[in-house]
């Protein structure tokens, strides 16, 4: 006779990674012009256990993606997005009703909030402020010594460490090359490998090109020997046609492909880095852009082709 779990007992996260779903479209904003009747956070579940938020870009062409994994000792928040302002983003208001909910099916005392970060950029901290001193909350510095000392890494950073939610055991590891505080997380449960603005469908900014490809092969080795559902960076920034991005700065992205991506994916950006080595600029590839170094001339081009998109936006829509 099976045992459904009565509430608060612990949630057996063994046997992962789980049946979910993400979905086919996110909020993408509005044209130029036209008002955005985007909520200022999507919140999508994956599993009961499991959600992905998105911040609107209606209020942040960043647009960044959060993820808030639950266990049965305490939650993690990786990453508190771009909008400080709990008036245009209420991220702790969403947050405390997201806890709350969790908590009403799986009653327990004093659960505890973590509050870490995939990196230490701005569009993935500035809420930080509307969680800092919440109750059972802890916020996690940003520099690259606050990350090891929180997690415990000796060997930053290819060293694999554990991170246990209650049950649910993250694997965490150190990738600069983006940003030198990055890490990845990889959860069994879902089958998720988070992995910041380190991979995802976009231009990758690479301030440490060595550091960079050594991230991506540990990444890569990693996901080959773990059971990866699906490779999860914090934007969407391609369109659907190969090698064509969205402009820096885009508010409204109707043509977004899946945030998702495969393993087969992260090995073609590992593969890509290599061919890219040291050299300075901008590189197009079908799914992504790796861009290494200022460059300055590429990023003008950016901000010339989002105004020229605007200007050419068809009437009533400017």
């Amino acid at each position: 006779m099976s045992h459904e779990p009565a509430p608060g007992d612990p949630v057996d996260f063994a046997g992962g990674p789980v049946e979910g779903h993400l979905p086919a479209a996110w909020i993408h904003g509005a044209p130029p012009g036209v008002r955005s009747h985007d909520a200022p956070i999507q919140v999508h579940r994956h599993d009961e256990h499991t959600l992905v938020l998105r911040q609107s870009k209606a209020l942040t062409y960043e647009a960044p993606f959060l993820f808030l994994l639950f266990g049965n000792d305490r939650a993690l928040l990786l990453d508190s997005g771009d909008v400080s302002d709990p008036a245009r983003m209420p991220l702790r208001e969403t947050v405390d009703a997201l806890v709350e909910n969790w908590l009403t099916a799986h009653p327990r005392d004093g659960y505890e909030l973590v509050v870490a970060h995939s990196h230490a950029h701005g569009d993935h901290v500035r809420g930080d402020g509307q969680l800092s001193g919440r109750p059972h909350t802890v916020v996690v510095g940003r520099d690259p010594d606050a990350v090891r000392e929180f997690f415990g890494v000796r060997a930053w950073p290819r060293e694999i460490v554990t991170f246990d939610l209650g049950g649910r055991v993250l694997e965490v590891m150190g990738c600069p090359g983006h940003e030198p505080s990055s890490i990845a997380v990889f959860d069994p449960w879902s089958g998720f490998l988070l992995t910041g603005d380190t991979v995802y469908r976009g231009r990758l900014y690479v301030d440490d090109p060595p550091a960079f490809r050594d991230s991506l092969d540990a990444l890569v080795e990693l996901a080959r020997s773990r059971p990866v559902r699906a490779v999860l960076g914090c934007h969407i920034e391609m369109t659907r046609t190969p090698r064509r991005d969205y402009p820096r700065g885009t508010t409204y992205q109707p043509d977004e492909p899946p945030l998702e991506m495969s393993v087969a994916d992260l090995v073609a950006v590992r593969e890509a880095a290599h061919e890219v080595g040291d050299r300075r600029g901008a590189h197009w590839f079908d799914e992504f852009a790796i861009f290494v170094g200022p460059c300055r001339l590429p990023m003008v081009w950016q901000s010339v082709r989002r105004v020229a998109a605007t200007a050419t936006a068809p009437l009533g829509r400017r």
